[in-house]
């Protein structure tokens, strides 16, 4: 039996498909964002509608600012919320610089109750 010899990957290849992945990754996000804007823009003015409908059907009497008036704009916004919350991410509020800004505050403050005892 005969010994194959194999020879690597260029790194060339492996460069290009490192740049592919990385181009369909952000692709991807930035799909998932523009989706999210779709939803949001369609959220607005679905319930823009309903609430002008109901607003305007109201008979005499009847208070505007009642949970019925709001109800869908309500509970489609919580799914909003968690559709933001997939496409963004809890980053959105806690970034990596916010991470690193704490890491750091809590490490002096470590340090200095050392000094403190010393």
């Amino acid at each position: 039996m005969e010994k194959y010899e194999i020879e690597p990957y260029e790194e060339n290849i492996q460069r290009d498909f490192e740049k592919e992945e990385a181009y369909l990754r952000a692709k991807k996000k930035l799909d998932e964002i523009v989706g999210f804007y779709w939803h949001l823009a369609i959220y607005i003015i679905v319930n823009l509608f309903l609430i002008i409908i109901i607003g305007s059907n109201l008979d005499k009497g009847e208070s505007f600012w009642s949970i019925g008036t709001f109800a869908t704009a309500l509970f489609w916004g919580i799914g909003l919320a968690f559709h933001f919350f997939g496409v963004f991410g809890p980053r959105i509020f806690f970034s990596k610089a916010w991470e690193e800004r704490k890491i750091k505050e809590y490490m002096n403050k470590d340090s200095e109750e050392i000094r403190r005892f010393e």
